[in-house]
């Protein structure tokens, strides 16, 4: 018997991959205030740290050639992104870098706009205002810690001295009871589960990646599971539910429909998505 995707429809969170970078330059403040303009559930961001200990917006721990310019509006390359290093670039000179104009080649119908990395304490700030002025429900954070071990006192701090530095962005503005920090380095995420353990932990993994080794690696049921998207069958979620019930389940990154209505087949919790304008949309076709 064929059972249609709209009698099995949960309606899953909807994340925002880096605001929504589909539309507007990722992991700042235009994006993730149309994001939330949008009714995205859940805003995904990233963050490094500068020299002087700032805790900054931004996937990469160096200006991306691919979407930034120098302080002096310089055109960037692969050769010379080396020499733009954030952890060893002050935030009064990460700020005269504009990250916006340059359009992301993977994303023809992003929208342009003059922007910069932004400071995590500046985006929280900037998206509670917002949301109360629009009326809406608070939106929650998922905010990925960039540390890997290799960028150990080379890209970012020690996880006991960069943790720190998040944690207190976050505790300031008054949102950890709606944040999930999120990680591919179990380090951070078993530093978190010590200094804060109310907060929400999700454990992201690559492609390459199995499932249940990692968790178990891991040595702690985090709250969520960031797979990527790539990796979620049948068989991988039913054994991942075996054994943790309660696991969220949150794959990355998902921009074709096809992957959406799989993966709600499958059950997921939540989508993080490019593009949370048209997975609302379906959604609403849907429910």
């Amino acid at each position: 018997m064929n059972i249609s995707l709209s009698s099995l429809f949960r309606w899953p969170e909807v994340h925002g991959h880096r605001g929504c970078r589909g539309l507007l330059p990722e992991n700042t403040l235009p994006a993730f205030l149309h994001a939330l303009a949008l009714g995205v559930d859940v805003l995904e961001l990233d963050v490094v740290i500068s020299a002087d200990l700032q805790v900054v917006v931004s996937h990469e721990p160096w200006l991306n050639p691919l979407i930034c310019r120098g302080p002096a509006g310089e055109a960037l390359s692969l050769t010379t992104a080396s020499r733009f290093n954030l952890y060893h670039m002050p935030y009064a000179l990460i700020r005269q870098c504009d990250c916006g104009q340059v359009r992301h080649p993977d994303f023809p119908q992003q929208l342009s706009q003059a922007a910069v990395k932004p400071l995590l304490g500046e985006v929280l700030a900037a998206v509670e205002a917002a949301s109360f002025e629009m009326g809406r429900t608070p939106v929650n954070y998922s905010i990925e810690v960039k540390s890997l071990p290799d960028g150990d006192n080379l890209y970012h701090p020690m996880p006991e001295d960069f943790l720190p530095l998040v944690l207190a962005e976050i505790n300031a503005a008054a949102v950890a009871a709606r944040s999930t920090l999120l990680c591919f380095d179990p380090r951070i995420l078993r530093l978190a589960t010590h200094l804060q353990p109310a907060l929400a932990t999700c454990l992201l993994i690559e492609q390459e990646q199995a499932w249940l080794p990692s968790l178990q690696q891991l040595g702690f049921t985090p709250t969520t599971f960031g797979p990527n998207h790539l990796t979620v069958s049948a068989v991988a979620v039913e054994a991942l539910r075996a054994i943790y019930p309660n696991l969220k389940l949150v794959p990355w990154t998902v921009n074709e429909t096809s992957d959406v209505q799989r993966l709600l087949r499958l059950g997921v919790d939540g989508i993080t998505t490019d593009y949370p304008d048209r997975l609302l949309e379906y959604l609403r076709q849907l429910a």
